[in-house]
């Protein structure tokens, strides 16, 4: 779902850079350009495969993080149709996490050390998954709106040079395909329906746009290794493209329903394409990121749980002929 493809600099920092052999890098290099994909076995520099696994796992981590705030909307959807389609969603995105472990597993990495370093908050997730969903419309805004931005990066990103990645990432694309239709019904019936509803719709466009903005990250001029990254086609686009292309695609639709964008800064360069907005406060999204936002400490909390009472399952499957306690709570 998610995988904006943010990547802490000042983390990305404390690890140099490996010095691959020359000739190796070289006719890798080629491959990429040639359009050739990346699988397991083959050769790749260092730090090709450390940033595809930072990239992957924390994809993998936002899609698990990312069920939990449309999943407490589950008992409370406002008709069986709406909870019928938020149930298939939230289960799809599980669905999603599992199959991005999977592909993150080929490049060394094991499932239990992604998930613990989740845990511990040495792993990262995307920034919008710490905000709370506090009515339904905070749903309809996550399922059109979210969606959108993620399909915008997922859909370049399946089009990048690690094979397992973009496999998985085809597959995804295709039920976030559904996930934007489910979306853009909700937001369009509160955005039509009464007074209360419209109200309700754009209080929570006010409190998300501005993690919306935040999605795909800072400007790549803040960053010295985007031109290497979307050489090997680990990145297929900036973090300022990308939002480009979001905003060129969805603030037209916002605005046709008659909702307000709450930046009055907001504006596109028509000669350039380029859009301007307010201040971003990047701070808040870095704090965000690094642990400190409203919902960071509750939503590791209930990955904790789930580690916590999984733990028996877990040994079940290795161990069949081991006696275990369920635990009851």
């Amino acid at each position: 779902m998610y995988g904006g493809g943010y990547v802490d600099e000042k983390e990305r920092a404390k690890d140099p850079i490996i010095k691959d052999d020359p000739e190796k890098l070289a006719i890798f290099e080629a491959r990429i350009a040639a359009g050739e994909k990346v699988e397991p076995s083959d050769w790749m520099p260092a730090d090709y495969r450390k940033q595809l696994i930072r990239m992957i796992e924390q994809h993998a981590h936002s899609e698990i993080i990312g069920a939990l705030p449309e999943g407490t909307w589950i008992t409370r959807a406002p008709s069986f149709k709406r909870k019928m389609a938020i149930m298939a969603k939230v289960q799809d995105e599980i669905g999603h996490g599992q199959m991005l472990y999977s592909a993150c597993e080929t490049l060394g990495k094991s499932r239990e050390e992604m998930l613990n370093d989740l845990i511990s908050g040495k792993s990262k997730y995307s920034n919008v998954f710490n905000y709370p969903a506090k009515t339904w419309a905070d749903v309809a805004v996550i399922g059109f709106l979210i969606d959108a931005a993620a399909i915008v990066n997922q859909v370049l990103n399946s089009k990048g040079s690690y094979g397992p990645y973009c496999r998985a990432l085809e597959r995804i694309c295709y039920e976030e395909a559904f996930h934007l239709k489910q979306g853009h019904d909700a937001f369009v019936a509160l955005a039509v329906g009464s007074p209360s509803q419209r109200a309700m719709l754009q209080d929570a466009l006010n409190r998300w746009w501005k993690p919306i903005i935040h999605f795909f990250g800072p400007s790549d001029k803040m960053s010295v290794h985007t031109e290497r990254l979307m050489r090997w086609k680990v990145k297929m686009a900036s973090n300022d493209d990308m939002r480009n292309q979001f905003l060129s695609t969805y603030v037209p639709k916002i605005r046709e329903l008659g909702l307000t964008i709450p930046d009055p800064d907001l504006k596109k360069d028509e000669v350039t394409g380029e859009w301007t907005f307010g201040d971003p406060d990047w701070d808040e999204f870095f704090r965000v990121i690094n642990g400190d936002g409203p919902c960071n400490k509750e939503r590791l909390a209930v990955r904790w749980w789930a580690a916590e009472h999984g733990k028996w399952v877990r040994r079940a499957l290795l161990n069949p002929n081991e006696k275990y306690v369920v635990p009851l709570a």
